[in-house]
């Protein structure tokens, strides 16, 4: 349902050729008549976010989905240039966008599950160009890449991609662009994948930064528990309640991503509130309405990405069913400088990050802020990147 701009009928392994996104008039059309012919089903007792997300707003996202300007929207991301390059085999999308400012730090952004490169484009303007943007903080030429499996870079050429591969791959990708020395930050599955970019390259990489929930664990003995803080406490608990009550979807999706995949592929309202149930629970407050938080244009144009790429398979296989990924165990400390930002809804402990990771910055944002740092608060999140990155120059 995509093309690239122009076509690469030559392409080899190696090139880099610039992409435009092309979703098909018709595709488009098909996605409305699916919506307007939804099928949902009675509110269970009490219509709450318990259950999943809630009939009555599941309809509302879906009435405005039908009237989503997709083309507009596709539009807007078309002004980002937008490039596709093969690595290891496999297709990998990216945005690449130079400073204008000499000597500007490269910084790759590395999105997790279940966002996309979406998240980090309201970031561009205020990186590279900070003085337009009212800063005087260092600049970056920004590197944004879509994960394997994660929109267009699909489709999976191959199985066996984990954290350790996508590492390897983005330096690789680095390299084709010409960043011998670059910076690295990420959420949720970035930020699992940066401080192993660290790992995999530490001589090429001058810091790491993170944002969500960084070094954390349940199993924590009663002398542990009692030289924590208050706010430390609290994170640990809610480590607990997240394991006992939301962890489902993890062993759906790491042990039958295909399964995932056939349902949410062949329903753009069931992929809509695969994606929504989560963006509801790790955003911040958890009172307010994903919407309200993220924006709409977020909401749902994540959630179309997903729908005309028909990704919902491939992101979960990638995201969570990887044989090999080190769930659980502790890497090996890279020594690369590495800083953390939690917010509201994080709970990163730094302690525990402490063991596998050089720490020279840790920030805690106690009162705002969630999961999806770069749309929830983009300007504190890009007031902890600077400065951390300041120290790395």
């Amino acid at each position: 349902m995509t093309t690239t701009e122009p076509t690469p009928t030559d392409a080899t392994p190696g090139d880099i050729t610039p992409f435009h996104i092309r979703i098909p008039d018709d595709a488009v059309a098909d996605l409305r008549d699916r919506l307007r012919n939804t099928r949902l089903p009675a509110p269970l007792p009490g219509d709450g976010w318990d259950a999943g997300v809630p009939t009555t707003y599941l309809r509302h996202l879906v009435q405005q989905w039908v009237d989503f300007d997709w083309p507009g929207y596709q539009s807007r991301l078309n002004e980002f240039p937008q490039f596709t390059t093969e690595i290891d085999g496999q297709t990998i999308h990216f945005v690449h966008v130079r400073s204008q400012v000499p000597g500007a730090t490269p910084l790759l952004l590395t999105h997790g599950w279940p966002g996309s490169f979406l998240e980090f484009l309201g970031l561009v303007g205020p990186l590279t160009d900070p003085a337009a943007n009212g800063s005087t903080g260092p600049a970056f030429d920004v590197v944004i890449p879509s994960l394997p499996g994660f929109g267009f870079s699909t489709p999976i050429s191959a199985g066996g991609w984990p954290n350790e591969r996508i590492a390897r791959a983005w330096v690789e990708l680095m390299d084709r662009l010409g960043y011998r020395r670059f910076a690295a930050q990420g959420g949720d599955m970035g930020g699992a994948i940066s401080p192993e970019i660290g790992r995999v390259a530490p001589e090429r990489v001058v810091g790491v930064h993170v944002n969500g929930s960084f070094g954390y664990g349940d199993a924590v003995d009663e002398a542990t528990r009692a030289t924590m803080t208050p706010l430390e406490q609290d994170r640990l608990r809610r480590i607990g309640e997240f394991i006992q009550r939301e962890i489902g979807y993890v062993a759906l999706q790491g042990t039958r991503p295909a399964l995932v995949g056939a349902m949410l592929t062949d329903s753009p309202v069931g992929q809509l509130a695969w994606i929504v149930d989560k963006l509801r629970a790790w955003t911040h407050p958890v009172q307010a309405l994903p919407d309200q938080v993220l924006g709409l244009d977020f909401v749902l144009g994540n959630a179309s990405l997903y729908w005309f790429t028909a990704t919902a398979g491939s992101a979960a296989y990638v995201g969570y069913a990887q044989d090999g990924q080190s769930w659980g165990t502790a890497p090996v400390d890279s020594g690369v400088p590495t800083a953390a930002i939690q917010f509201a809804h994080d709970v990163g402990i730094r302690a525990f990050a402490e063991k596998s990771n050089t720490i020279a910055r840790w920030t805690d944002v106690e009162d705002r802020g969630g999961h999806f740092a770069a749309l929830e608060q983009p300007q504190v999140l890009l007031d902890d990147i600077r400065e951390f990155f300041a120290t790395c120059r």
